[in-house]
């Protein structure tokens, strides 16, 4: 254990979720414990936006990561969390999401607590059910899917997760983060499965303005995300129950309109 030589005896650790993106999507326990912070350290998927709740004169520390470009190690990050906790007392831990559910949370509040800092956790919305909500898709619903799977599409090492080859055998809806990069991986193996025409839905900075969205079958789907150009970051959502998304709704209505105007027109000439 490292030596404690600071000035705080009792420092306080809070991990917040940010929510998706939309600043409005985080709790109101969580801007509140915002409004209290000395220190924060915000990861690359927090809106800065969402800073604004923190204190002017707070110290507010970007320890972002992405794919293949890491501010920080998570070694150095466990660290800065020690530090800033017995210089500053009272440090909020913001991340992306919920700091539970591919966040590495659970290890932050294990070294915190290692090194006696008192930790609070405050869930955030998860990109894995908000966005899906906010486009109108029910993850589960009646006659269509009585569950859903929730998966990283990236392991640690850089591989596609394992679970998804069992997923893809399911009848569930499946949900996957980190995923975008995977794609193809991820298509073949459905594909494999007989799931050429399952639905699928891709959306990068799902809940903001500049929100990507390819919506297509699992056949067509990497056509289509190249051309709307959709990157990272993105959650992927395959089943049935993705026709109930607004964009497929519209497409659906158009198509039965022109349908309709098409016969209303023939029968007009007869």
């Amino acid at each position: 254990m490292e030596a404690k030589t600071n000035k705080y005896d009792k420092p306080v650790l809070t991990l917040v979720g940010a929510g998706p993106g939309d600043p409005e999507l985080i709790s109101i326990k969580g801007a509140n414990a915002l409004k209290r912070a000395k220190v924060v350290l915000y990861d690359a998927l927090v809106n800065p936006e969402i800073l604004e709740y923190a204190p002017k004169n707070s110290l507010k520390v970007y320890v972002g990561k992405r794919a293949n470009n890491h501010s920080h190690t998570q070694d150095e990050i466990n660290k800065l969390i020690v530090d800033y906790s017995y210089k500053y007392g009272n440090v909020v831990r913001l991340k992306g999401g919920d700091p539970f559910i591919f966040g590495r949370g659970k290890e932050e509040a294990e070294y915190a607590e290692l090194h006696g800092i008192k930790v609070a956790v405050i869930p955030g919305l998860s990109s894995a059910t908000t966005l899906p909500a906010l486009k109108g898709i029910s993850l589960t619903s009646r006659g269509i899917s009585e569950s859903f799977w929730v998966l990283s599409g990236t392991t640690q090492n850089n591989q596609l997760a394992s679970d998804i080859k069992l997923a893809a055998k399911s009848s569930a809806t499946i949900v996957i983060l980190m995923g975008r990069n995977k794609l193809s991986e991820i298509v073949e193996i459905f594909k494999n499965n007989n799931k050429s025409g399952v639905p699928v839905a891709v959306i990068q900075n799902g809940s903001l303005a500049n929100e990507k969205t390819a919506i297509s079958t699992i056949e067509n789907i990497e056509k289509l995300v190249e051309q709307k150009n959709v990157g990272t970051p993105s959650i992927i959502i395959i089943g049935e129950v993705v026709r109930q998304h607004t964009e497929y709704v519209c497409e659906y209505l158009h198509s039965n309109l022109l349908q309709n105007q098409i016969k209303e027109n023939e029968t007009s000439h007869v």
